[in-house]
């Protein structure tokens, strides 16, 4: 029985799409009546109804005609027919056509003479059939879950139809929130985990454990006590605590097995069972284990050696099951030796990657290349988890349109039968989700498709031909600007000061504008306010550093006379487009409500304050300081806080308990850097040399040891800048100390970096950083 589906899915090869030049053209009606009816099996499955009723239901709409829809049976053989499904009517019309042959998720579009036939694999392959024929030959468009574009055809003519198709990917996810609905993801072609698809519309891919399964397939709770022997062995201690298994153990193997396949069935509609590492590291270092990896050059030697062994087993009892499994972080790297069995599927994640560049080409993204590459020679069968958002800032511009398309062609040249494309789920008005699923939705379906086309299609259907000019230029100004700017577009950003610069971001916003007030539609314009976000956003969050640059520069700023104002109506429209969630909502910290709170509270913030005694003669373009509410925080509410303060130098300040030493508040510079004058001219100092200080203090109940480190840190080049450690006595008490950092060849992307000591509180309570100042040297 495996391996049916398998079998399905390795001929899809040779199954590909075949279009003839039209020899004659089908009118299926003229002026609004026709001849033509709807033919079902005798038999037809609740799949063939439903391709039917949503073939009738189209055509009807097009057409203003009646298209019946009958048994084969109940057929006038004289009449032209489209027939719908797998019936004796479709056999004697396609004769060398065996349906049992036609591979996983495969269409068949003909025409035979007058007559149409539609149908494809069991499972969902005549509705993908019925759905592919509305849309690329009759000219429907499903833009959203609830937005179409049905056109107006009384007389609906056809040419001569001869399409064999199979996809590449048999599991296709689009990660997004309007992906989740059933219809819309059927008539996408989507047939992922999560959607919600009915069985009358075919259903989808079910996972048992979808991922990260280890802990639930053996958790601690239940048996760390008696069989620590079980878990990894780090430094010479077993544990539990951000571990893994250990995988040599033949005790936990056979229990883990016992326990997946009593798994599998309580749900026998799960095709796909995760047996997957945790989601951080804590490999195990047992003396088994490490010979394994050793032997391998690669932790997934011990990794593939076991999931081969709980793979095997499961064959037996399931073996139409796929085995899943990561090479994920440190299992990425291919073992020597080992190989996956044919039923074990490896997914492989791009979560360390940057996506302002392919996979395929450049250098920002070899190690992974070269990774799914040696993947592809051992393993007939891959998974990809990819990432196309931006997990720290949903609503943020995330230039990675360029990549899309490229990436996921690159994934099926290299054995990639599944993928899963993780947008932003949770949020309803990101940046420009709708266009990004509908353009993934589609190369996942046919990666063969010009992205291009697929987005000025996009672009002028959804949002009209007066606007699509202005949106293309909009995105090829965001485009161009993060490729110029050598960013390394990763999947947690915060900010966008790396790569958009001011005068980007002024032009971007007049295009917004200008898209607004060009659209004479209010349903588009509305589409637009919501597609806007992104920038404004820009415009909110560095409000007082673009004000900086535009006094720096003399330069306008089209941005906000009053930014509370603003915020007042920025909030007003994500609440009326749904706004729920701004970021991966991993902890109460990424509540919607809460960063709201404190991105008003940031725009309340007074940004002046006296220059520090160091600057006081210089000229006013020579420095500038940076306030504590323009700090990057992480954890708010847990590392860091943001509090009043009386001997700040605006009386705000960023507080951070002693008790960790995370980099919890840093800034990213900007190109601010370059709009500084030097105090002195000079003609042999080419690289501009900045002088970089601090202004922190501490509350301890000792007098000795560390308080707070702090550095720069080069994110681009992986290393470090400088760095400090800052001894209790320096900076003890209420009063603000500077810490002079030195002289430095700041550039854009260089992240300055604050931790604590991670000390008890009766040692040192808290840090706290009341500004940042750089001089121009």
């Amino acid at each position: 029985m495996r391996h049916s589906i398998v079998a399905e899915f390795f001929i899809v090869s040779f199954f590909t799409a075949l279009v003839l030049p039209a020899d004659e053209i089908l009118t299926l009606s003229t002026e609004g009546k026709t001849n033509y009816t709807i033919v079902l099996p005798a038999e037809a499955t609740p799949l063939e109804h439903t391709a039917a009723k949503e073939l009738k239901q189209h055509l009807d709409t097009v057409t203003g005609a009646n298209f019946a829809v009958v048994a084969e049976s109940e057929i006038d053989v004289a009449k032209p027919q489209i027939v719908v499904g797998n019936s004796k009517r479709a056999k004697e019309f396609l004769p060398e056509i065996d349906v049992a042959k036609i591979p996983y998720d495969g269409i068949v579009i003909k025409t035979i003479g007058k007559n149409l036939v539609l149908l494809g694999h069991p499972q969902r392959g005549t509705l993908y059939a019925v759905n592919s024929f509305l849309e690329e030959v009759v000219g429907v468009r499903w833009w959203t879950s609830t937005e179409s574009f049905i056109p107006k055809k009384p007389t609906l003519e056809i040419p001569a139809q001869n399409i064999e198709y199979a996809p590449k990917l048999i599991y296709r996810e689009a990660f997004y929130r309007d992906a989740f609905d059933g219809v819309f993801a059927t008539r996408m072609k989507c047939n992922g985990n999560m959607v919600r698809t009915t069985p009358e519309y075919g259903g989808h891919h079910r996972f048992q454990y979808f991922v990260h399964s280890f802990f639930p397939l053996i958790p601690p709770s239940k048996y760390f006590a008696e069989h620590p022997d079980w878990y990894s062995e780090i430094k010479g201690v077993r544990k539990h605590e951000h571990a893994q298994l250990c995988l040599t153990n033949d005790a936990m193997c056979e229990e883990l097995t016992q326990n997946a396949i009593e798994s599998l069935q309580k749900n026998p509609d799960a095709k796909f069972i995760s047996i997957s590492q945790n989601d951080w590291y804590g490999y195990c270092e047992c003396k088994k284990c490490i010979k394994i990896a050793d032997e391998e050059g690669s932790q997934a030697g011990v990794l593939i050696r076991f999931v081969n062994k709980v793979a095997e087993a499961i064959e037996k009892k399931f073996p139409d099951v796929w085995v899943e499994t990561l090479a994920y972080q440190y299992t990425r790297k291919p073992p020597k030796f080992v190989k996956p069995r044919k039923n074990v599927v490896i997914r492989l994640c791009t979560i360390e990657c940057s996506f302002v560049q392919p996979l395929g080409e450049g250098e920002q993204n070899k190690p992974l290349r070269e990774d799914i590459e040696g993947w592809s020679k051992i393993a007939d069968n891959l998974f990809v988890w990819d990432y196309v958002t931006n997990f720290s800032a949903y609503m943020l511009p995330h230039p990675n349109l360029r990549v899309l398309a490229p990436n996921i062609r690159f994934f099926t040249d290299h054995h990639t039968i599944g993928l899963f494309e993780q947008g932003d789920a949770h949020c309803s008005a990101g940046d420009f989700v709708r266009m990004r699923n509908w353009v993934i939705s589609h190369l996942l379906w046919n990666p063969a498709r010009d992205e291009t086309k697929l987005f000025d299609e996009f672009l002028s259907g959804y949002y009209g031909n007066d606007v699509a000019p202005i949106l293309k230029e909009y995105w090829k100004l965001l485009l161009d600007r993060a490729e110029k700017s050598g960013v390394y577009l990763g999947i947690y950003r915060n900010s966008t000061n790396d790569w958009l610069d001011f005068e980007t971001l002024n032009k971007a916003v007049t295009l917004m504008n200008r898209a607004i007030e060009t659209t004479k539609d209010e349903t588009v314009r509305n589409r637009l306010r919501r597609e806007k976000i992104p920038v404004d956003l820009v415009v909110l969050k560095e409000y007082y550093t673009l004000r900086r640059k535009a006094e720096l520069t003399d330069t306008p700023f089209i941005g906000l006379e009053n930014p509370q104002k603003a915020s007042d109506g920025f909030f007003a429209r994500c609440k009326e487009f749904n706004v729920t969630y701004h970021k991966e909502p991993w902890s109460e910290e990424d509540k919607f409500e809460l960063f709201e709170q404190n991105l008003r509270q940031k725009l309340k913030s007074d940004p002046t304050a006296a220059p520090p005694d160091f600057c006081k003669d210089l000229p006013k373009n020579n420095w500038y300081d940076i306030q504590s509410f323009e700090l990057n925080t992480h954890k708010l509410g847990e590392w860091t806080f943001h509090v009043d303060d009386k001997k700040a130098s605006n009386g705000r300040a960023v507080k951070m308990p002693g008790n960790h030493f995370e980099w919890a508040t840093s800034y990213n510079f900007d190109d601010t850097l370059f709009d500084l004058k030097p105090s002195k001219t000079s003609t042999t100092i080419e690289q501009p040399i900045y002088r970089l200080y601090a202004a922190v203090r501490c509350d301890a109940k000792t007098t000795e040891g560390n308080a707070m480190t702090l550095g720069v840190y080069d994110y681009q080049e992986k290393k470090e800048v400088t760095s400090k450690s800052i001894t209790v006595p320096k900076i003890l008490g209420m009063e603000y100390q500077w810490i002079d950092m030195g002289s430095i060849a700041l550039k854009p992307g260089h992240n300055f970096w604050f931790a604590p000591p991670k000390r008890p509180a009766d040692e040192v309570e808290a840090v706290y950083i009341d500004r940042i100042v750089v001089v121009r040297e």
